[in-house]
């Protein structure tokens, strides 16, 4: 499908330059807006975003911008890529050029102080926009590689989701709807904080079980929160709960896994971080997750257990050994042990 209207795409790291060139790739013109005027000039004069997708060659139909406000006063369709922490102050100045817009947040992550979604911080911002949501298994170098990759776009407007799936649905990238926008929300950012714990895991060589036993206890857990919250627990059986939650535990590729990579080999957190060069979701999840689960008493122990291993010094063992000894519970929450 060519639409005659361009496409913004918010964000000039790794997920925001596969998105754009995956839109490019289907014809579209893209307006790639960066903060950094640099980086600009040197996707125009390399075709390549050095710093977050080396050696992937960016589409011509990609146009690298600056001008924040001229590029959405050109396009209906907006993708936001924004860190969860730059999102509100970039695009607050913007926000009457963002008035029956539809913007759509590709990002995983929680505001600190309300823990708003994303997607909630841009109803909150721009008020008479359509909102959407795309998450998923969707690493981002393997999205520009053209690696087979599904996704979820989410969101109760219809024509939203319709949209979204014919600008991004291509040879390699398959697009899902779904209605349960907060819960594709949730799960895309909770699943960033569990990484942590299977990239810890690895690096300390813990078993094949192990890292089963952890990501299906994550899978119960970031469940049971949601669902205490309102979203739906089918959804974490899709692919913006299960399947997220797969690949950022198992690969080496997630930023989140490589965080948790650093800490289990002996790393500070801010070593770790700064061995990664850019922002890892799921560390300022962490936090907000523990306080937010307290507050509403939902049992979250791995955690809990990451809350004390990242910021109270525990190790990963002492965690793991407490989760062994605790009180068994249930296998899965929303189906009765004794029957109907």
């Amino acid at each position: 499908m060519t639409n005659q209207q361009p496409i913004a795409v918010l964000g000039g790291g790794s997920f925001g330059t596969a998105i754009a060139n995956l839109l490019a790739e289907n014809g579209q013109h893209v307006l790639h807006w960066m903060r950094d005027p640099e980086q600009v000039q040197a996707i125009r004069l390399t075709r390549e975003n050095p710093r977050y997708l080396k050696g992937i060659k960016i589409h011509l139909g990609v146009e690298p911008v600056t001008d924040l406000g001229a590029a959405l006063s050109a396009c209906q369709l907006v993708f936001v890529a924004l860190p969860s922490s730059a999102l509100r102050q970039v695009l607050q100045p913007v926000a009457a050029h963002l008035a029956g817009k539809l913007l759509v947040s590709t990002t995983k992550g929680i505001e600190a102080q309300s823990f708003l979604l994303m997607s909630q911080i841009l109803e909150d911002i721009a008020p008479q926009a359509r909102i959407g949501v795309l998450s998923g298994p969707n690493l981002a170098r393997e999205v520009a590689e053209h690696a087979l990759t599904a996704s979820v776009v989410a969101s109760e407007d219809e024509d939203l989701c319709q949209q979204v799936q014919a600008a991004l649905h291509g040879r390699t990238f398959r697009v899902y709807a779904s209605a349960d926008r907060f819960g594709v929300e949730l799960g895309g950012a909770l699943k960033n904080v569990y990484a942590i714990i299977a990239g810890m895991a690895a690096a300390m060589g813990m078993g094949e079980n192990t890292k089963s036993m952890l990501i299906t206890r994550a899978l119960a857990e970031m469940t049971r929160f949601a669902v205490k919250l309102g979203a739906n627990p089918m959804t974490f059986l899709g692919l913006a709960g299960v399947g997220d939650l797969i690949v950022t535990c198992s690969s080496a590729k997630s930023r989140n896994y490589q965080v948790g990579f650093a800490l289990g080999e002996g790393l500070s957190l801010e070593d770790a971080v700064e061995r990664l060069g850019e922002v890892a979701e799921g560390v300022n999840t962490i936090k907000v997750l523990k306080a937010k689960a307290e507050e509403l008493e939902v049992y979250m122990p791995l955690v809990a257990g990451l809350h004390a291993i990242v910021f109270e010094g525990r190790t990963l063992d002492q965690v793991i050994g407490a989760l062994m000894n605790a009180e068994p519970k249930t296998d899965v929450d929303f189906i009765p042990t004794t029957g109907f």
